[in-house]
């Protein structure tokens, strides 16, 4: 099998699911939720986690921030290599979304680097935080889920992203002393 019909075969489920939701008119309230998690993801989100943090008087708040700083940064540089070195272009750069029209941030798709930073954020603060875990999960789930659902991302982006963002997080808290 040629690396052409091998990728080609693995990328089957993603443009399945792609023109799946693209062709979904969800409920007005998923719509505002996955528009408002990605507009979260943007960074603002992440801002306010860490103004929470730093204003908590906890011991852990310097460990904790130091942590989701490290995890972000190296995500960052790891999905901007990442995305050049695949190449792989976005959902709406191959089909229009039937409801949504954002620009995306760039022209590549693998991996998510929404992803990466809310997964990143979430877990690195959620093990110095362990009862905010939860809490920090679902946000960046939603900002996961609002990535493929908006036609940014094929859902295997996001998928990379969120599992890569998760190993930073975890182990960049474990650097930091979590």
């Amino acid at each position: 099998m040629t690396f052409s019909r091998a990728a080609a075969s693995l990328s089957a489920p993603d443009y399945f699911l792609m023109k799946r939701v693209n062709r979904w008119r969800p409920p007005r309230w998923i719509r505002v939720w996955m528009l408002a998690a990605t507009r979260a993801g943007d960074g603002r989100l992440w801002w306010c986690c860490g103004i929470a943090v730093e204003s908590s008087g906890n011991a852990a708040k310097d460990r904790a921030l130091a942590s989701a700083a490290l995890a972000v940064t190296v995500g960052i540089m790891a999905f901007k290599i990442l995305k050049r070195a695949v190449g792989r272009r976005r959902p709406c750069a191959i089909t229009p979304h039937c409801w949504a029209n954002l620009l995306p941030p760039d022209q590549f798709s693998f991996p998510s680097g929404h992803s990466i930073t809310a997964f990143a954020v979430a877990v690195s603060l959620g093990t110095f935080y362990p009862p905010a875990m939860p809490v920090l999960l679902f946000c960046a789930a939603s900002v996961a889920v609002s990535r493929v659902l908006l036609g940014m991302h094929f859902l295997s982006d996001v998928l990379a992203g969120s599992g890569l963002g998760a190993a930073l997080g975890y182990t960049a808290a474990l650097l930091v002393g979590g």
